[in-house]
C-alpha cells in the first residue's frame, strides 16, 4: 500500500501544480521549507525518496513529478508531467488546430536544425503554409509568445528551442516521430537537440553542450568518447548555479504561491497555462 501524503508532501505537490517546473536547487530548498513549515522530518539527501511518496499517489491519475536536465545550462529540473498523453494532443484544450499545426512545424524545424533551434523568420514562413488555417504575422507572434509563456518553447534572440519541460513530457513522442533524425546524448542518454556532434563520418555521436563541458573539463587534448578522434568544437565552461542563499530565498517565495482549489487534472492544466 502506498504511503499516505504528509502535509509537507501536499504542500510540495501544490507548489508543483502552480509552477509546473522548478529547477533542482529550488526543489531542494522547497523540500526543506515544506518539511520545516509542517514540523516534519527533513533529510537533505532524501529529496528523491520524498518525491517517490508523492508519485505513488499520483500514479492512478497518470501524473508524475519527473527529473530531467536542461539542454541549455545542464541544470536539473523537476516537472509535473502527464503520463497518459505523450504528444501534442495534450495541448488541444489550450490551442486551436492551426496553432497546434504551427507548433508541430516548429518542432520539425528544431529537430532538422544543426543546433536545436528555429529562427522566428523560418517559423513565420511556415505560418503561410498551414493546412488547417493560415496565420497572419501578428497572430503567429502571439501564438509563439503563448508557447513560451506556457513553457513549451524557449526563446533567445529570436531563436526558439524546445523547453526542458516540453522535452521531459514529450520525449517518447519525439523519439517515435523523429526516430531517424533524433539521437541521444552519448553521455546522459537523453534526447540531444542542442548539442555538439563528432565530425568523424563513421561515428557522428552527439553530446549535449553541458555534458561536453563536464566530460572534457580540464582535458587539453579532447577526444571523442566513442571513436577517439579529436573533438574539434569549442569546449564551454561548466555552468555555475546560483548561491545556496538565493536559492533558499527563491524557493521560499515559490512556496508562498496560493494553494489551488481542488479540481480535475485538465482544469488544473488549463488554469496554469491561461
Amino acid at each position: 500500500m502506498a504511503r499516505p501524503l504528509g502535509e509537507s508532501h501536499k504542500r510540495f505537490l501544490q507548489t508543483m501544480m502552480v509552477n509546473g517546473i522548478i529547477d533542482g536547487a529550488k526543489a531542494r530548498a522547497l523540500h526543506r521549507n515544506c518539511c520545516e513549515t509542517h514540523s516534519e522530518h527533513y533529510a537533505h539527501d532524501k529529496l528523491d525518496e520524498f518525491i517517490e511518496v508523492i508519485n505513488a499517489q499520483l500514479q492512478p491519475m497518470f501524473m508524475q513529478i519527473r527529473k530531467g536536465m536542461s539542454e541549455e545550462d545542464g541544470l536539473q529540473y523537476h516537472a509535473l508531467v502527464n503520463m497518459a498523453e505523450t504528444d501534442v494532443t495534450r495541448m488541444s484544450t489550450d490551442y486551436a488546430d492551426n496553432e497546434l499545426e504551427l507548433f508541430r512545424k516548429t518542432m520539425d524545424l528544431i529537430v532538422d536544425s544543426d543546433n536545436g533551434t528555429a529562427s522566428s523568420t523560418d517559423i513565420l514562413n511556415c505560418a503561410d503554409s498551414l493546412q488547417t488555417k493560415k496565420l497572419k504575422k501578428r497572430e503567429t507572434e502571439h501564438v509563439l509568445n503563448r508557447l513560451v509563456q506556457d513553457k513549451w518553447l524557449n526563446e533567445k534572440n529570436g531563436d526558439y528551442s524546445l523547453s526542458t519541460r516540453c522535452i521531459m513530457e514529450m520525449e517518447p513522442y519525439i523519439r517515435m516521430l523523429y526516430q531517424d533524425q533524433v539521437k541521444v546524448c552519448h553521455i546522459c542518454h537523453n534526447v540531444a537537440l542542442q548539442c555538439q556532434m563528432c565530425e568523424n563520418p563513421t561515428c557522428g555521436i552527439k553530446i549535449h553542450t553541458p555534458c561536453v563541458a563536464r566530460y572534457f573539463k580540464g582535458r587539453t587534448d579532447p577526444r571523442c568518447p566513442a571513436c577517439e578522434d579529436f573533438w574539434p568544437h569549442e569546449i564551454p565552461d561548466v555552468y555555475r548555479p546560483p548561491s545556496s542563499q538565493s536559492e533558499t530565498q527563491s524557493a521560499a517565495k515559490e512556496n508562498t504561491a496560493p494553494t489551488p482549489t481542488p479540481r480535475s487534472t485538465a482544469q488544473t492544466r488549463r488554469t496554469r497555462r491561461s
